[in-house]
Formats: structure tokens, sequence, C-alpha cells
């Protein structure tokens, strides 16, 4: 279990559904609040198990009746001898005493039938106790997600024995750790992970320094509805511990009900369908909508920055936009200087493909609408295809101001990448423009080396974990950057609110040649309103 750890709030989530038992799972008595960062307190995870052959910990599991442990396949030879194998529940500390645990032998276990060592699909096992446990404060069953649920963007808990980095034992005393780690998608997954199943799921942050680790294998993945714990994974196979984009993999529980009351008996499981809340990956939650946008997850630029989007004018590139729904691309009134109809035009992205390759699609422009301020203004850019599997960039309500000293990126070209898309981010800072820049709809950073084909290009600051465009870089043709300038100038996105919402929400679809008026075509979701919001690459 990697040791660095922190404070957070768990999520109570909406569930559905429940095939009960006769008696209570998922009560932790114990467990009055998560503390991140110090071992588990006595009794907070009293389900968890320490699997144990000739006197040493190997790996973890949990506790689902009073007589049957989940753990993993991977923990076992593929012939293993029960009677070599001791069960711990109600342990607190692998090296000191333990006064409310309880051991049992083993006489049975039970690997999945269709478990495959590599990629370890289907890595479940149970275990048969040779005799039934009493439930105390210290000794709990969990409870167990049933088919259907579903999870997304939730904070899931795990907790274990194992190593605290890959190769470095547990501290003594020995304490049972607790880690939170974020869902990640399983498509994102398996284009960092690879061999990632229906049968898997994945938890980790994507800058690293939480996860599980050697000898949490078997160990239970729970998520807490109200005050129910349900354990919605198994430990099963990660590469190293806690690195950055490598996610730990966990079994996959909800799809093994069915094979576990095989085993337990019908009442004899507490399974719970769960149904999260939670937003999904690359998605925006609105009062009103609840539509979601599919996004791709990972793949160079095309996964760092899958909304950007080249712009063309007879396979010549002119300028750079932004996808903000899944039919318009935002770009400067500038790159359209000289505009004489559609023909010609086209808008390129990325794709990022299944098997995680990223491939440029092109779709024709339909139709382009402006809104001019003063020489200085927005173009919407309507797609004849629509590009439903790209991440967009969602339009919000309200004018978030960044002050001078906002931290913020520029994602221009990279003239020296050599790819057919060769975006690059620019690091930057907010400053106060010149009174001549227009500071109405002007926002300035400090000075950046832009050229004429970054027109249309997107500042992007953060809110917390999201991005936000607040500018777009406007260099009309044949317009040079001020070599006595000490900034660079962005036109502000919110005073153009109502035109690109209205735009959006108002021009007829076009799908198949035909028109339709689709209001919800816009990113569907909003957080807050324009400038643009989008949560990168989480």
């Amino acid at each position: 279990m990697f040791s660095t750890l922190s404070l957070v709030f768990v999520i109570t989530l909406l569930t559905k559904g429940c095939d009960c038992q006769s008696f209570a799972c998922g009560r932790a008595p114990l467990n009055t609040k998560i503390v991140g960062g110090q071992n588990a307190s006595a009794g907070a995870w009293p389900w968890q198990a320490s699997l144990h052959e000739d006197g040493s910990h190997f790996c973890g599991g949990s506790l689902i009746n009073t007589e049957w442990v989940l753990t993993a396949a991977h923990c076992f030879p593929s012939i293993p001898n029960p009677a070599v194998y001791t069960v711990y529940l109600g342990r607190q500390s692998q090296e000191l005493s333990n006064p409310n645990e309880v051991s049992r032998s083993v006489s049975q276990v039970i690997l999945h039938p269709a478990y495959n060592d590599l990629p370890h699909n289907n890595d479940m096992a149970l275990l048969h106790l040779s005799s039934p446990v009493t439930f105390t404060n210290f000794i709990q069953p969990v409870c167990l997600a049933a088919e259907g649920s579903i999870f997304n963007s939730d904070t899931m808990w795990v907790t274990g024995w194992g190593t605290i980095d890959s190769g470095v034992p547990l501290p003594s005393p020995q304490n049972l750790l607790e880690v939170d780690v974020p869902m990640v998608g399983n498509i994102k997954c398996n284009c960092l992970n690879g061999g990632i199943t229906e049968n898997m799921m994945c938890a980790g942050p994507l800058e690293g320094g939480k996860d599980s680790c050697q000898g949490d294998s078997g160990g239970p993945m729970v998520i807490r509805e109200g005050s129910t714990w349900i354990q919605a994974g198994v430990v099963s196979f990660g590469q190293g511990c806690a690195l950055p984009n490598l996610p730990g993999v966990y079994a996959r529980v909800q799809n093994y009900q069915n094979w576990i009351t095989q085993h337990v008996g019908m009442n004899n499981a507490g399974f719970i369908q769960f149904i999260s809340n939670a937003p999904l990956p690359f998605t925006f939650t609105s009062p009103s909508l609840s539509l979601f946008s599919p996004a791709p997850v990972c793949g160079g630029s095309a996964g760092l920055w899958p909304w950007m989007a080249s712009i063309t004018y007879r396979n010549y590139p002119v300028c750079v936009g932004t996808l903000i729904s899944d039919q318009f691309v935002m770009t400067s009134v500038a790159c359209f200087a000289r505009f004489m109809g559609t023909d010609g035009w086209e808008v390129v992205l990325n794709v990022v493909q299944p098997d995680c390759s990223s491939m440029p699609i092109a779709t024709d422009v339909a139709n382009v609408f402006f809104d001019d301020i003063l020489g200085n203004g927005v173009a919407l850019l309507q797609l004849t295809q629509p590009f439903s599997q790209v991440a967009n960039l969602p339009v919000n309500t309200y004018d978030l101001s960044f002050g001078p000293g906002t931290q913020c990126s520029v994602i221009g070209w990279d003239s020296e990448a050599g790819t057919y898309l060769p975006f690059h981010e620019l690091q930057t800072t907010i400053v106060n423009c010149d009174p001549s820049d227009n500071p109405q709809i002007s926002i300035c950073t400090e000075l950046l080396n832009v050229q004429q084909d970054d027109d249309g290009s997107p500042l992007l600051c953060k809110v917390n974990d999201m991005w936000v465009q607040t500018g777009i870089l406007s260099i009309p043709p044949g317009s040079e950057i001020s070599p006595f300038s000490n900034s660079t100038v962005f036109i502000q996105t919110s005073p153009f609110t109502y035109f690109l919402t209205n735009t959006i929400y108002n021009v007829p679809s076009i799908l198949d040649g035909a028109e339709s008026f689709s209001p919800l075509s816009l990113t569907y979701i909003l957080l807050l309103s324009l400038p643009a919001v989008l949560q990168a690459f989480f």
C-alpha cells in the first residue's frame, strides 16, 4: 500500500436495489471518520482479511459472510493446497498483539474457472473457512457490488498490508493502511496499461503517488453509500506501484455475482446495485441537462488537448480552433478575414482510436457564423459531420475573472513536431493590458513568440481541476506583433456568451445531408458558462 495518503471526504452516492441477506453487510461501527495520511484505525475496515502461508502475510481478502472470504486467484497456484493457508480477521498489526482478531484455517480454495494468469482476467477466488466466525465491531462482512452497478469518477478506498513502494516493505509494526483512489475509465486505463477487459476496473491518480502494491493483492476496493460500504473491486495487478499514468487494476466484483452465489448460496452474500451520480470522465453536469458527451482518453496531443482543431483552406493550415460542441469549432474572426464562402475549408482533429493510436480526421465546413465587436471577434464553424467521440469545451454562463498573476497556457502550433497536428503548450501569466488594447474585450499575457498561423489559439486557465478557455488569439492577416509591446493580446471569450450559446442551440443541425434542429448539440453539459470549460484528461 503506497503510503502517500491524503484527507478526503467520502461522497454519498445513490444506490438502487438490494439482494439482501439475513445479516447486515457493509457496516463498520468503529469507522466514524476517514483520516488520510495515517494508519487505518482499529476496526475501521472490519471485513479486511490477512492471508498467511507459513506464518507470513502474502495477500489480502474480504469477509463476505460468516464462512467465506473473497480474494484474488493470482494469490494461489493453479492447484492450491488449502491446508497451508490461515485467514486472520479483526487484525490491525502484523507484528503487535491483536486482541480483537480471530483466525481460521481454510477448508477449500475455489479459483474462478476462467482465470487467466495473463492478463489476470477473471482474477477471483473464494476461500471457505474451516468454521464460521462471529461478527463483532471488529469483524463484519462487506457488501458486494451487484450486477448492473455503475461507477464513474467516484473515489474508492483500498486497504492492505502491502509494500509502500515496489520492493519497500511496510514499516514496523506493519499496521493496516488505507488509501483513497479516484476511478479511471476502462478505455483510458487500457490506453495506459493495456490488456484491460470488461471484467476489470482501474483506480489511481494519474499523477501517481497513491496505489495498491505487492501484498495488497486480493484485498478490497470499496466505496461508501450512506453508512454502507460496498466492495467494487479486488486488488489484481499493476505496472509498478503508484507510478504516473499507470493506475492500479482491480477485478470487477459486479461481474461475478452469479459465480459467487453459486458457491456461497443465494442469500449468503449481500449484493447491492450501486448507481453513481458522479460525473463521467470528460463530462459536465447541468441542473437542467443530463446527457453526456463521450470523449477519447489518451494518445499524445490528441489525448492531452483533444479539442484542438486545425482549420485548413485547400489543405493548407490557416489557423487554430477549439471544438466546443460536437458540430461547432470556435476560432478568431481574423481567420476568415478574406472569407468568400465555405468551399475549400476543412476542420481536422486527431481522433483517438480503440487501440489508442490517433488518426487525423477531416470534415468540411457547412456554415460560418461571425460575431464581430469593434473589428475583433469570434467565428463559429458548423461542421458537416459531428465529432461525437471527441472531448469538447462546454460553454458556461458566468464571467469568470482571471486577474494579473494567474498562471495559464496557450495551445498553439509546434513547428518542430513534424506531425500532422503538432500542437504544444506555452505556459504564461496574465498581465494588465495597455489602455490601447481595449480592455473591455481583451485579456493579456506575458509576451509570447506567436506567429500568424497561431491565429485562433486558445488561452486556457485552470479553475481547480478544470481548464477554462478565457481567450482567443487574434492575428489579422498581414499584421505583425509589435516589437515594442510588453504583452500578447487575446480576445476575451466572455463577451461572446450570447452569440455562442444562441448559435449552437438554435442553428439547424446538418446530419446526413438533412437539416434537423439539435438544441442539445452543445457539449450538453455546463458547469458555469462561457468562458468554455473542460476538465482535461483526468
